[in-house]
C-alpha cells in the first residue's frame, strides 16, 4: 500500500471511530495524524509537537496528548515504554511485525524482523488464550557502546 493510501485509510479509521465514541471531527486531531503518519521512527509527545510548531500548524500540549490518547485508543498508533521514564510511540496501522533491540546504555531503540521469532511466537498455543498481537523488547548493550567500553577498559 502506497504511503498516500495509508493515509487517506487511517483517516477513515479515526473518521469511523469519533462517530461511533460521538467525538469531535477536529482539524487538529486529523493534523496530528498526518504528522504521525509522515514520521518514519519512533517519537515522543514533545518531539511531535514540535515537529507540529515547525511545520506551522498552531496546537496546544494538550491537544497532542489528548489526541495521542485518542489514537492509542483506536489503535492506530502503538504505546512504547523502552525502559526510560518517557513514553514513545510508533503508527500501528499495516506496520509489519518487528522486535526492538534497546541499548541499556544510550537508550537507543533498533527495530529488527525476524521472520524466524515471528513464526515461533505465531505457532505457540496458549492455554485458553488466542494471541492477537504482541510486542518483543530485548535489552543489551548496542555495538557503538560495547566499543566504547572496550576502549574505556584498555585506557585505564
Amino acid at each position: 500500500m502506497e504511503d498516500q493510501d495509508i493515509l487517506e485509510s487511517v483517516k477513515k479509521e479515526l473518521t469511523n471511530y469519533l462517530i461511533e465514541k460521538k467525538l469531535r471531527k477536529t482539524p487538529e486531531r486529523f493534523a496530528i495524524l498526518e504528522q504521525i503518519y509522515s514520521l518514519k521512527e519512533h517519537f515522543d509527545v514533545d518531539t511531535l509537537y514540535e515537529l507540529m510548531l515547525k511545520s506551522g500548524y498552531r496546537v496546544s500540549r494538550a491537544t497532542v496528548y489528548n489526541t495521542i490518547d485518542l489514537l492509542v485508543e483506536c489503535r492506530l498508533i502503538v504505546r512504547h515504554q523502552f525502559g526510560t521514564n518517557m513514553a514513545h510511540y510508533e503508527k500501528a496501522f499495516q506496520n509489519e511485525s518487528h522486535h526492538h533491540l534497546i541499548c541499556t546504555q544510550c537508550n537507543s531503540v533498533n527495530e529488527v524482523k525476524d521472520d524466524e521469532i515471528h513464526d515461533l511466537i505465531q505457532s505457540k498455543k496458549f492455554n485458553k488464550f488466542t494471541l492477537t498481537n504482541y510486542n518483543l523488547y530485548m535489552y543489551g548493550i548496542c555495538s557503538k557502546c560495547a566499543a566504547a567500553n572496550r576502549k574505556n577498559t584498555i585506557h585505564k
